[in-house]
C-alpha cells in the first residue's frame, strides 16, 4: 500500500528528528585522541580527503550534496574543482572548513585528514576547540563574494587585525599585529595600505576588497587556501589581476590552493590539477594539461564544448536534460539520462573509476583501462 503525501512527509520528519538527535548526541561527546589522530597516506599532501558524503536533511528528504568524494591536494599545488552549479563543489569546501548549515547540514561518513603543524588530523571527528585553532590559521577561505565576507561597521584594519589576534600564538603585541596587517595589504598590492588601513568595506572598489579578504586568508600562514569562486564578482581586467596575485602569492608562500570554480579559462590559468564534480560526485581528474587535452568522460567532454569560441562562428553549445534531483539519485550513472554516448552498461552499477594514465581516471564505462579500487566510485548511494 503507497503512502499518502502527508504520511511521507511524516516519514521523513521523524527520520530527521532522529538524524539531529543522533548528530548532536555525537557533539557532545568527548572525543579521545586516538579518534581523530591519523596518517597520511601520502606525507607530502596537506588534505585528503577519503569518501565523503555530506547530506542535508530536508522536509522533502535528504539531499546527498557530496556523496563519496576523494580528493588528494599536494603541498604547494593548485587543485581545481569544477562542474555547474549545484554538483557539490562549495559544499565539500564548507565540509572542510566544518563551516555547515547545523542541524540541517551534516557529514554523514568519511574522513577529511589534514596534515596540520601539530600532526595528521581527521577534521571530521576534530573537537570544536581544536577546529578554531586551525580554521583560520592553517585552513584559510576565500569567499566569492568580498562585500558580504566583510563586516561593513568595521574598518579593513580591524577586520585585519582581528584575524591576529584570534590566533595570536606568537604573542604579538599591538603595534606588531597593525605592523602586519600593513605589510599583507602591500603583499597584496594595495597602494596606499595606511590609508586602506583606515577605510570601510563600502568605501574601496570591488577588487580591493578581494585583496583584502586575500590578505584576510593569508595572513596567518596557512598550509591550504580554499578560494571559492573568487573572481566571480569581478570584471574581466581584475580577474586577471587577481589571478596573477594569487598565483605569485602561492610561489612566495608554497601554499596549497582549492580552487573552487565554474569557469574553465580559470582552471587552465591556474590549476595544476583537475577534479570534475557532478552531481555530489567525481566524475573524473587529472593533471590540467590532460583535462583539457585528452578529456574522457562525456560529463568533462561536454563542459569542454560549452565553451565559448568566436573562431567557430557556431552556436554554443549546451549540455542536454538537467541535473537528477539530488534527493532521490538513480542507481545507475548520474549522468546517463544526458549523455549523448550512452551503452546498455550505464544503466546497471554505478560506475567505478577507470585508470586513463597513471595521474588521469574517469568514471565512465566507456573507458577500457583497467578500473581502480576506489571506494567512493564503487559505493552505491550512501545511507
Amino acid at each position: 500500500m503507497s503512502l499518502t503525501n502527508k504520511e511521507k512527509l511524516q516519514e521523513i520528519n521523524f527520520f530527521n528528528k532522529k538524524m539531529f538527535k543522533k548528530f548532536a548526541a555525537e557533539r557532545k561527546r568527548r572525543i579521545p585522541s586516538e579518534e581523530y589522530q591519523v596518517s597520511m597516506r601520502n606525507c607530502e599532501n596537506v588534505l585528503e580527503i577519503e569518501d565523503l558524503h555530506t547530506f542535508f536533511y530536508t522536509e522533502i528528504g535528504t539531499v546527498r550534496a557530496v556523496d563519496g568524494v576523494t580528493i588528494n591536494i599536494e603541498r604547494g599545488k593548485t587543485v581545481g574543482i569544477v562542474g555547474e552549479s549545484g554538483c557539490g563543489k562549495s559544499v565539500t569546501s564548507l565540509s572542510i572548513m566544518r563551516l555547515l548549515h547545523e542541524p540541517h547540514g551534516q557529514i554523514a561518513d568519511g574522513q577529511i585528514k589534514f596534515n596540520s603543524e601539530k600532526g595528521a588530523v581527521d577534521l571530521v571527528k576534530l573537537p570544536p576547540k581544536k577546529m578554531d585553532a586551525i580554521r583560520g590559521r592553517e585552513i584559510s577561505m576565500i569567499f566569492q563574494e568580498p562585500m558580504t565576507t566583510l563586516n561593513p561597521v568595521f574598518t579593513i584594519g580591524k577586520q585585519l587585525d582581528e584575524v591576529l589576534k584570534y590566533h595570536n600564538t606568537e604573542k604579538y603585541s599591538t603595534k606588531e599585529i597593525t605592523k602586519r596587517s600593513l605589510d599583507m595589504l602591500n603583499t597584496v598590492e594595495i597602494a596606499n595600505a595606511k590609508t586602506v588601513y583606515r577605510m570601510y568595506p563600502h568605501e574601496i572598489s570591488g577588487g580591493m576588497r578581494q585583496r583584502v579578504v586575500i590578505a584576510m586568508a593569508l595572513i596567518c600562514g596557512p598550509k591550504l587556501i580554499i578560494a571559492d569562486e573568487p573572481t566571480t564578482a569581478l570584471d574581466v581586467t581584475i580577474q586577471a589581476q587577481i589571478l596573477d596575485l594569487m598565483r605569485s602569492l602561492k610561489q612566495k608562500t608554497s601554499a596549497a590552493i582549492m580552487l573552487i570554480t565554474h569557469d574553465l579559462g580559470v582552471i587552465a590559468e591556474i590549476a595544476d590539477y583537475v577534479v570534475v564534480m557532478y552531481a555530489g560526485r567525481v566524475v573524473e581528474q587529472g593533471e590540467v594539461h590532460e583535462i583539457f587535452h585528452n578529456p574522457c568522460h562525456p560529463y568533462t567532454i561536454g563542459l569542454m564544448r560549452s565553451r565559448p569560441d568566436n573562431t567557430s562562428g557556431e552556436r554554443l553549445y549546451s549540455i542536454p536534460g538537467n541535473v537528477p534531483n539530488p534527493v532521490n539519485l538513480p542507481d545507475h550513472c548520474f549522468f546517463r539520462n544526458r549523455c549523448e554516448k550512452s551503452v546498455k552498461a550505464c544503466a546497471g552499477k554505478y560506475p567505478p573509476f577507470f585508470m586513463v594514465s597513471p595521474t588521469q581516471k574517469s568514471a565512465c564505462y566507456l573507458q577500457t583501462g583497467k578500473p581502480t579500487e576506489d571506494r567512493a566510485a564503487e559505493k552505491g548511494p550512501a545511507e
